[in-house]
């Protein structure tokens, strides 16, 4: 369970709180290149869930990749989204094709004790190569979409989508895919 102690019990309401918040540095995004922008982005917004997501493409084999622009949307219905940048060259990545292809995705949580197949699971492998095997962890068959959980992971979020945004084009640019949830697995002790 989440630890829900408040770091600062003892404030009440209307308590001015000491803050070490000082002077600022502002920055026009115009001016920046994009690969500073984003790090100024990932740099911002922490600490980032990571969305492990298992795809299968139309010939049935596996993709697993992890994505940090990921977070909820609603809860009628119930809806994640994720952000799939594009490639340096401004290409797809693999799991943008298959979601395209065949509309279902499982979102895996990320635990510590994954981060180090994780984070192979980022690298750059040939369109049709099973990252789940390749890095050893483990597939489950999932209950009402095709793609494979992931075992090792707490939580695994069985989704389709339900709208695609393009944001952008090119290198930088992303499609922002809200995925409705068909099916929540949560382990026991999480």
């Amino acid at each position: 369970m989440i630890n829900k102690q408040s770091p600062n019990p003892l404030w009440t309401l209307g308590q001015k709180i000491v803050s070490p918040v000082d002077k600022m540095v502002s920055c026009d995004i115009s001016q920046l290149s994009p690969q500073d922008a984003y790090k100024l982005l990932i740099g911002s917004i922490v600490p980032r869930p990571i969305a492990l997501i298992s795809t299968i493409n139309s010939e049935g084999k596996g993709n697993l990749a992890p994505f940090s622009f990921f977070n909820g949307v609603s809860s009628k219905p119930l809806c994640i989204m994720v952000s799939i940048t594009r490639k340096a060259d401004g290409s797809k990545k693999d799991s943008l094709l298959n979601i395209e292809a065949t509309g279902e995705f499982v979102v895996n949580t990320v635990a510590e004790w994954m981060i180090e197949p994780v984070n192979y699971c980022a690298g750059e492998y040939p369109y049709g190569v099973n990252e789940m095997e390749k890095v050893g962890l483990t597939p489950l068959i999932s209950e009402v979409v095709k793609p494979n959980r992931v075992k090792e992971s707490p939580i695994h979020l069985e989704c389709k989508v339900h709208k695609m945004v393009e944001i952008g084009d090119g290198a930088g640019g992303s499609t922002v895919i809200i995925g409705e949830v068909l099916r929540v697995h949560v382990h026991e002790k999480a």
